[in-house]
């Protein structure tokens, strides 16, 4: 008979809170770990303190649980000053904070999760029966529900379906990787693992959850607080497509409308809309919505007479429709350019790189040997240097 597959859960976590508990208590029962760490970046010092940390409390709550719901000692923190940065603040674009969990890993499977992505538990308990039955598996991905506004309706549209919004066809999310000893987390975005000898293995053999009927519920953009901290945090990344994000998330918190619902989300220029969900939500998050109703957890929640009047709009409809064709319609193009020309070419490059003998690459010409650095590889070279640059000029918080 086999064993249950040993999952560490790995989560970086900046204001977790309402959502923090909910989601370890959920993943509890199914994890050989927990590894959580805790702090910000320097792009987000906006939303921290003074020494990096959450200001709605998140660390105190993961102290909290450690203390009071974790009798089989699963849960560990980690945060920048733990690993050799005494501003508290994390180097990078999140690979660091990545790094640290995953450097404490020692399950046979590392499953990332963001404090807002819930599972029913059913379907995290098939999950791990389809990793015992194929060991083989580097990388799991997931198509997620986009909740906004509210827990009841979702966004959806061309950004969620874009091959580049999370590295893979149809926009889904990589999150269950093949862990060994040796294996190291690579990057971020997207997230990338690499063996012992700095291969890429996240692509070998990498399967769909949604192929077997497994989704993520992604509450990303539920309550009001949540538009303004991730509008301030992309707005401060130096991608061209993130300019006025804040501006523009404030303004759908504000109101939503025939005008702009159909770019509720527009990073790659993409239509992006609302619907109602008609689904069943996650156990964790009926509880959190039951403590909501009964006051016993107290958190702004966003209005949603504006988004009632928009879904039952006639003229809304019939926009969503000409809307989805036309991004299905690029979708599959992008896909089948994917298929032709860039996953081929990926394959290629990713062969030379791991067969070109490493003598060889230290006798070739500087700009050659860049090639031989993966492009996410070298954005964290870039990211790094200028934050140690920022310490070193004491800008860094």
């Amino acid at each position: 008979m086999s064993s249950k597959p040993r999952i560490t859960f790995g989560m970086i976590v900046l204001n977790g809170e309402p959502f923090l508990r909910y989601n370890l208590r959920a993943i509890y029962p199914f994890a050989h770990q927990i590894i959580v760490a805790e702090g910000a970046s320097p792009r987000a010092a906006h939303a921290a303190t003074p020494d990096g940390h959450s200001i709605d409390g998140t660390l105190q709550a993961l102290y909290r649980f450690k203390a009071e719901e974790d009798p089989a000692d699963k849960l560990i923190i980690v945060t920048a000053e733990m690993c050799g940065h005494p501003n508290g603040f994390w180097p990078g674009e999140k690979d660091e904070q990545s790094r640290a969990y995953a450097e404490r890993a020692t399950g046979d499977w590392l499953w990332q999760i963001d404090v807002d992505e819930f599972y029913h538990p059913t379907d995290i308990e098939r999950v791990a029966a389809f990793l015992d039955r194929h060991p083989d598996t580097t990388c799991l991905c997931f198509h997620a529900y986009h909740f906004w506004g509210g827990f009841d309706y979702l966004t959806d549209g061309g950004l969620f379906w874009h091959r580049q919004y999370q590295g893979e066809p149809w926009g889904r999310y990589r999150r269950v990787f093949r862990w060994r000893p040796g294996y190291r987390y690579d990057s971020h975005r997207p997230p990338t693992i690499v063996d012992e000898r700095g291969r890429d293995i996240t692509r070998r053999r990498i399967y769909h959850a949604d192929v077997f009927g497994v989704w993520m519920y992604h509450y990303f953009m539920v309550f009001p607080h949540q538009f303004a901290r991730k509008g301030a945090y992309y707005q401060n990344q130096p991608w061209a497509r993130e300019r006025e994000r804040l501006r523009k998330n404030l303004d759908l918190l504000n109101e939503v409308h025939l005008a702009n619902g159909l770019r509720i989300m527009d990073q790659y220029d993409t239509q992006n809309w609302l619907a109602r969900f008609t689904g069943q939500h996650p156990q964790p998050i009926l509880d959190l919505r039951a403590d909501l109703a009964s006051g016993k957890v107290t958190t702004d929640l966003r209005r949603t007479d504006d988004i009632e009047r928009l879904l039952a709009d006639p003229r809304y409809a019939q926009m969503v429709l000409a809307a989805a064709r036309c991004e299905r319609l690029r979708v599959w193009r992008d896909y089948v350019m994917y298929l032709i020309w860039w996953r081929p070419r990926a394959r290629l490059i990713q062969l030379v790189r791991e067969q070109t003998p490493p003598a060889l690459v230290k006798r070739l010409p500087p700009a050659i040997q860049r090639k031989f650095i993966p492009e996410h590889r070298r954005r964290y070279q870039e990211q790094l240097a200028r934050y140690q640059q920022s310490i070193r000029s004491g800008d860094a918080a």
